[in-house]
């Protein structure tokens, strides 16, 4: 879906610069004089610039967006990986607790990350095996101060792995301001519009239009991505989720 988005705004543009070349054969030769042409690149700078500053707003907000959930999911397995060291540091007792983590951490690998990498990621958690994780814990029964210890320790990681659990799924929605996008839509517009008019006609001109339209839709289709960050080509990368997944298999083999 995102990549035909940002095929569409290149085909778009691609429209608008042959537009731009059949409209550069109407406008009378005064019009095109050497001041007029100024005046017109003047104001074609002032749009261009206002463009790149969009453009430079749209990026940070998605790459933001994108680091924050990149920056969730790290911390996610850092915190399993310190709930099972707990639940080993307890004793035989979490032997039940445990599977029911490293099951519980498989399907949501299984469920963000599909396997065939066809079917959209379900940011929903299972909350059947994340309810059995907590309940197995919360049954523990401690027989001295350190274990009891271990049990809070235990029950305060269950209830930080539910909370970022919660804010990835919160923060799965667009961040991008459509406005904004229509915004820069319409100056793109613009400025290859007026590009094209003042363009002369050879393929240098063109070519060169065509690569500064293919540029934008490049732009666009990043940005769309890193809005994205459980889809598409640009995605978060699964391996510290896969990593503490290998860890507690083997830990619980």
């Amino acid at each position: 879906m995102i990549i035909i988005i940002a095929a569409i705004l290149f085909g778009g543009l691609v429209g608008v610069i042959l537009v731009g070349a059949r409209l550069r054969r109407l406008v009378p030769a005064e019009h095109l004089s050497a001041d007029s042409k100024d005046a017109v690149k003047l104001a074609l700078g002032l749009v261009a610039t206002m463009t790149a500053i969009l453009l430079g707003l749209l990026v940070s907000s998605a790459k933001n967006s994108f680091d924050t959930a990149r920056s969730e999911v790290i911390q996610m397995s850092a915190k399993i990986a310190l709930l099972d060291r707990i639940l080993v540091l307890y004793g035989k007792q979490t032997d039940a607790a445990r599977r029911a983590l490293r099951d519980s951490v498989t399907e949501g690998v299984r469920r963000t990350w599909p396997p065939d990498g066809r079917r959209p990621a379900t940011l929903d958690p299972n909350e059947q095996m994340g309810d059995a994780v907590y309940a197995a814990i919360s049954q523990l029964a401690p027989m001295d101060d350190a274990q009891r210890a271990l049990k809070a320790e235990a029950v305060t990681l269950m209830i930080q792995l539910a909370e970022l659990r919660s804010l990835v799924q919160a923060q799965a929605v667009s961040s991008l301001s459509r406005p904004l996008l229509v915004a820069l839509v319409i100056w793109l517009v613009v400025i290859f519009l007026g590009f094209a008019i003042l363009a002369p006609p050879n393929t240098t001109s063109t070519l060169a239009l065509l690569a500064g339209a293919f540029s934008v839709g490049c732009a666009v289709f990043i940005i769309l991505e890193l809005d994205y960050p459980f889809a598409g080509v640009v995605r978060i990368p699964s391996e510290p989720m896969i990593r503490t997944l290998d860890h507690l298999s083997k830990q619980t083999s």
